[in-house]
């Protein structure tokens, strides 16, 4: 292993981003100890790479097989072609609740989202019914669980829907999950439970509770609220001020179509587990 820096020279100019969901690395989190260093025939089979700043890597005569990518992808190059493209026409295809986010401008197109969004969790709830209790806790590939999954989009809504759009300050569920660069101390402070282990139920009922917020604002939405602007951020130490309320519909909208794609690709995991 040895150090190259031409590739720490490339991305130099900016921040390092671990990941597309996460603004900060994280308590004690972060290392740039590999960075630009090189790796010459080197057994790294089974290794994973979780909300790591990968640009500018270059893998050459290597042997790749079972490999998975997932995450923000631009430019990426397979033996010299470039299949960024093809990736998103087919997440497209398999997911045609993407290509309508991006095409929500309206304050009607937003409820129509909202409803699509309904829908697709309601498909997703319905699958992770059939299952044991203990599958719908279960982490497929060191990925969130089925349930864990669900109390992260409680703290989506509490974070971009009620703090953000109905200026609530403390709007936080006990059973909300935020991204895990938010750090603990913080957590335990808006009355967030990390440890907790609830059960299914009492999470799925939470979530319905959060989604009709949700709903209800969208009940009332106009083409002029979303250009208005909250006065509070989603929640303290995020790295940012108050956003649009259509910047906020947004990413609510976003993070509930992306996470059901997470997971309704490990329900047909723990499905075909159960037999």
């Amino acid at each position: 292993m040895t150090n190259d820096t031409t590739n720490d020279m490339t991305n130099e100019s900016r921040k390092a981003q671990f990941g597309p969901h996460r603004f900060e690395a994280g308590e004690g989190l972060g290392s740039t100890q590999f960075r630009g260093h090189r790796f010459d025939v080197a057994d790294l089979r089974g290794a994973r790479f979780l909300d790591c700043d990968l640009s500018g890597v270059k893998i050459v005569d290597s042997f790749l097989d079972d490999v998975s990518i997932s995450g923000y992808v631009s430019h990426l190059t397979v033996n010299g072609v470039d299949v960024t493209d093809f990736v998103a026409a087919e997440l497209d295809r398999r997911h045609p609740e993407r290509v309508q986010l991006r095409g929500v401008q309206t304050a009607d197109d937003f409820r129509s989202m909202g409803e699509t969004v309904e829908r697709l969790w309601a498909e997703a709830v319905a699958r992770a019914d059939k299952l044991p209790e203990p599958a719908r806790h279960e982490q497929v590939d060191g990925e969130w669980s089925f349930t864990q999954t669900l109390r992260h989009l409680i703290w989506i809504v509490d974070s971009w829907a009620s703090r953000t759009v109905l200026n609530e300050p403390m709007p936080y569920h006990p059973l909300g999950l935020p991204q895990t660069w938010y750090p603990p101390a913080q957590a335990k402070e808006l009355g967030i439970d990390l440890a907790a282990e609830p059960s299914y139920d009492e999470v799925l009922a939470a979530r319905v509770g959060r989604w009709a917020t949700v709903r209800g604002i969208l009940a009332g939405l106009t083409d002029a609220d979303l250009e208005r602007t909250g006065r509070l951020s989603p929640a303290p130490l995020y790295p940012f001020d108050a956003v649009a309320v259509g910047e906020s519909l947004e990413v609510v909208m976003e993070e509930e179509i992306e996470h059901y794609r997470y997971a309704t690709r490990d329900l047909d995991v723990l499905e075909a587990r159960a037999g």
